[in-house]
């Protein structure tokens, strides 16, 4: 299939965060995002790229915050505008009215000291449910930095180009470019067939983000796993960073269990029913609470292993 430039459409769009948020604080969030790249970037801005969701095409997205407060988007590349716009406004959490979450640190000053350390961060998530699932089944028994290292291959070689400026930037595959990688560096066999079988999946629908998010907790979780390397850990991970489900608990994840410990001060991690009850008071952002004190804690251990080798993270072929 002949690769095509995506540019030079612009559109531009803003969104108003409800409650208090911080570009600069997801830009720093797990190691940072590329920097902006527009006539409108600015030292805190970042650029958000991914194939929009109907995959039609693919965006680049400069985003950046003004003095009140206000997120600016200039898009470049083709998709629909509202989709695109969405696709941002989950990445970032601010597609949830997050003026409680103050308050959530004002109930439970342990998670209050660690949202001031880190300006209130909200979670920064995957753009779609199909970027989380291709992305953690790469990342299974691999560090992040070479899962990283991976997914730009995979993009080099067939996301679109879209142009900005005298720049070309290429994001993520959309699933039909996603079928046509045969041989990836650093990528087993089998994961280029769990690849396929994912991007497929994402072309009949079964991993419409939007669909997903829909469905009870319990329901998303099953249909998650009846995909091809996709487990309990996996699938848990999907809906919460893919769909960004703000209330949701994954317990299936050995390291935030572990970081809830250290930052409560707690001798061994908690078993469910004590993770539960601590996280009661988090609601209705315990999804939130857990990713600022898995971050926090990781950032106090640097050597910890990738938390894609989580126990949970490998589904049996």
């Amino acid at each position: 299939m002949p690769q095509r430039s995506t540019g030079p459409r612009v559109q531009s769009f803003s969104i108003e965060p409800t409650g208090r948020f911080s570009l600069a604080a997801a830009q720093d969030f797990a190691g940072g995002f590329p920097a902006g790249i527009g006539a409108n970037a600015t030292q805190n801005g970042l650029l958000a790229l991914f194939p929009v969701e109907g995959w039609d095409g693919s965006a680049a997205v400069d985003v950046w915050q003004t003095d009140d407060g206000l997120i600016h988007g200039e898009t470049h590349g083709i998709g629909d505008p509202e989709t695109v716009r969405r696709q941002v406004a989950r990445s970032l959490s601010i597609d949830h009215d997050g003026t409680r979450w103050e308050e959530v640190g004002r109930r439970d000053p342990v998670l209050g000291a660690i949202q001031s350390r880190y300006d209130w961060l909200r979670p920064v998530c995957f753009y779609s449910a199909y970027e989380a699932a291709t992305s953690f089944v790469i990342g299974q028994r691999i560090s992040m930095r070479g899962a990283r290292v991976i997914k730009d291959r995979l993009a080099e070689a067939l996301g679109d180009p879209i142009k900005i400026g005298e720049v070309v930037v290429r994001p993520f595959p959309r699933p039909q470019r996603l079928l046509e990688a045969t041989e990836v560096p650093g990528l087993s066999a089998i994961k280029i067939t769990r690849l396929h079988d994912l991007a497929r999946a994402a072309l009949h629908g079964r991993l419409d983000t939007e669909r997903l998010r829909t469905l009870p907790e319990t329901d998303a979780l099953a249909e998650l796993e009846t995909l091809p390397g996709v487990g309990p850990w996996t699938a848990q991970a999907i809906l919460t960073r893919g769909c960004g489900l703000a209330d949701a608990l994954p317990l299936n994840d050995e390291i935030s269990r572990t970081a809830v410990a250290a930052a409560y001060g707690i001798p061994v991690p908690p078993d469910d029913d004590e993770w539960t009850r601590i996280s009661d008071a988090w609601r209705p952002y315990r999804m939130w609470a857990t990713v600022l004190l898995h971050m926090a804690w990781r950032r106090d251990q640097p050597e910890t292993p990738s938390y894609r080798q989580s126990r949970h993270a490998i589904k049996p072929s």
